[in-house]
C-alpha cells in the first residue's frame, strides 16, 4: 500500500510541474500539454510485448527488445518535445525547464509502477 501511496503522490508532483508549466501567468501557453499523449502511449508497447511473448524465461525476446525500442523513443520525444517548442518559441524557456522537470518525475513514476507491480505476484497490475 505504500508504494502505492509514493507513485500516486510522485505522480502528482510531476503533473504539478507539466500545470504550472503550462499555467503560471507569466508562461500562459498549453502547447506543453500534448506531452500527456506521450505519457498514455509510453506503456503501450511494453503491454503488447507482455501478451505476444510466451517465453518468459528467456533472459532477451525480439519482441521484448523491440518494445524497449518504441518505448526509449516515446521517452525521448516526450523529451525533446518541449525542447522544439521552446527553439522555436512557442513557450519559453522556464516553462520547458518546469515541462522536462514534469516528464522526469512521471517516467520514474511509470518505471516505478512497472518495477512494484510488475513482477507476477498475487498483487499485480494484470489483474487491473
Amino acid at each position: 500500500v505504500s508504494a502505492l501511496v509514493a507513485l500516486s503522490f510522485s505522480g502528482a508532483i510531476g503533473l504539478t510541474f507539466l500545470m504550472l508549466g503550462c499555467a503560471l501567468e507569466y508562461y500562459g501557453v498549453y502547447w506543453p500539454l500534448f506531452v500527456l499523449i506521450f505519457y498514455f502511449i509510453c506503456p503501450i508497447p511494453h503491454f503488447i510485448a507482455k501478451r505476444v511473448s510466451d517465453d518468459t524465461d528467456a533472459a532477451s525476446s525480439a519482441c521484448r527488445e523491440l518494445a524497449y525500442f518504441f518505448t526509449t523513443g516515446i521517452v525521448v520525444s516526450a523529451f525533446g518535445f518541449p525542447i522544439i517548442l521552446a527553439r522555436v518559441e512557442a513557450i519559453k524557456w522556464g516553462a520547458c525547464g518546469l515541462v522536462l522537470a514534469g516528464n522526469a518525475v512521471i517516467f520514474l513514476t511509470i518505471l516505478g509502477f512497472f518495477l512494484v507491480f510488475g513482477r507476477g505476484d498475487d498483487f499485480s497490475w494484470e489483474q487491473w
